[in-house]
């Protein structure tokens, strides 16, 4: 099954035509979902484990597209980021994982200097950038003493320059290796200059997937814990979902319900982030990848359940630039960024993107070619400058002579 944008851009849901879309549905129980949806009801386990196994991807799609423009109307966010992964060196080796190099095999992978690091960040000088994203493998010298002294360079340098950094695996390991508590340890993260986590690590919660392709890492209460820590503490957070491999769809709704529970608990969350699984390069090249039919109705059922996390990203760089857009009439609101990964852990992974990058013209346009409403933001959603009415020529040609 072939889905063309074109068709996508066109399944607009305006209350009078969500309600005959509901009103059509010839399952009763799906029908009442739709009805529950529609008034702003919090649906539940067993329902939106129902939507998964039984509602065709046009009604779902209609449902999320709806709470989608009901939250946000058309804008689409993104924001000028770049990123740093310090090493792909690590002593976990998930089953999932073409990135990391386990520590006996260094000598594959690499490991970046503070200096380096500062290089990276230096070159982004005069530049528009907002935020620095560093995530990477779990390398045993690369301490929480070695990352707290980098951000206080990074912030003596460049203040404003958001800091969002360290997947809950990387800041578990830090942790137990200084002896601290998350508690402890977040807080001297955040006063050297960590601003925010992302969402990375969370693959899928539950322990009989857990075992299977990342053992021997934190664990779903940990991962939680480090993140409930971080909100108590002041600071936001994202929260991702590793998807498309040996988890069923029960699995993805206790995944997505362990986070919607800590969500009404700490309002910390900015946003969701499903994460497609790829199969090159790692132990698990076996399982096939799901098909655009299955990532849609994920990111659909994913706007739908987590009616708590005010945003829903999709990955281009993941998922390629056509299906990305196909995402924004699915219930996604934002693309993520720029990007400008400086090293290969997108294309190591097997992304539909070997070279991720690109220029706020290329990603306002990608937004444009799907009659949505592009919005550049910072790292917490604060709108930094909407693109709806300024011509994409306009913008290159400035970027070509500024």
């Amino acid at each position: 099954m072939k889905i063309y944008p074109a068709y996508l851009c066109n399944m607009t849901a305006a209350k009078s035509s969500i309600e005959e879309i509901i009103e059509s549905e010839k399952n009763n129980s799906l029908q009442q979902i739709g009805e529950k949806i529609f008034n702003s009801q919090r649906i539940n386990e067993e329902e939106g484990l129902l939507l998964f196994e039984q509602a065709s991807l046009p009604y779902i799609g209609a449902l999320a597209n709806f709470v989608r423009e009901r939250l946000h109307g058309n804008k689409t966010y993104f924001n000028r980021n770049f990123h740093i992964e310090p090493t792909n060196v690590c002593v976990f080796s998930c089953a999932f994982c073409a990135y990391s190099r386990l520590y006996a095999h260094r000598e594959e992978g690499w490991e970046l200097s503070s200096e380096q690091m500062m290089h990276i960040i230096k070159s982004y000088d005069g530049k528009p950038v907002t935020e620095v994203h560093i995530v990477g493998g779990v390398h045993p010298k690369l301490n929480m003493a070695f990352f707290a002294d980098l951000m206080k360079q990074i912030k003596t340098h460049r203040p404003d320059l958001h800091i969002k950094g360290y997947t809950a695996v990387e800041l578990d390991y830090m942790f137990r290796k200084a002896k601290v508590s998350p508690k402890e340890g977040l807080s001297i993260l955040h006063e050297a200059g960590l601003d925010s986590l992302p969402g990375g690590g969370a693959e899928i919660f539950h322990p009989e997937i857990r075992e299977q392709i990342c053992a021997d890492k934190v664990d779903a209460n940990g991962w939680l814990n480090i993140h409930k820590t971080a909100h108590q503490l002041g600071m936001h957070s994202n929260a991702t979902m590793l998807y498309g491999h040996i988890e069923k769809y029960w699995h993805r709704i206790d995944h997505m319900e362990r986070l919607r529970k800590l969500q009404d608990e700490t309002h910390g969350f900015n946003t969701f982030i499903p994460l497609k699984f790829r199969n090159k390069d790692n132990d698990m090249r076996n399982v096939p990848e799901s098909t655009v039919v299955e990532d849609m109705k994920l990111y659909s059922v994913a706007r739908l359940y987590m009616d708590n996390f005010p945003h829903l990203k999709a990955y281009w760089p993941m998922l390629g630039r056509q299906n990305a857009q196909l995402t924004l009439s699915f219930g996604v609101n934002d693309l993520d960024g720029t990007i400008d990964d400086s090293t290969k852990i997108y294309s190591m992974a097997g992304s539909e993107e070997q070279h991720p990058s690109l220029t706020t013209s290329q990603l306002v346009s990608l937004i444009k070619q799907v009659n949505r409403e592009p919005v550049e933001r910072d790292t917490l959603y604060h709108e930094i400058k909407n693109y709806k009415d300024i011509d994409v020529m306009e913008l290159e040609t400035n970027a070509l002579y500024n």
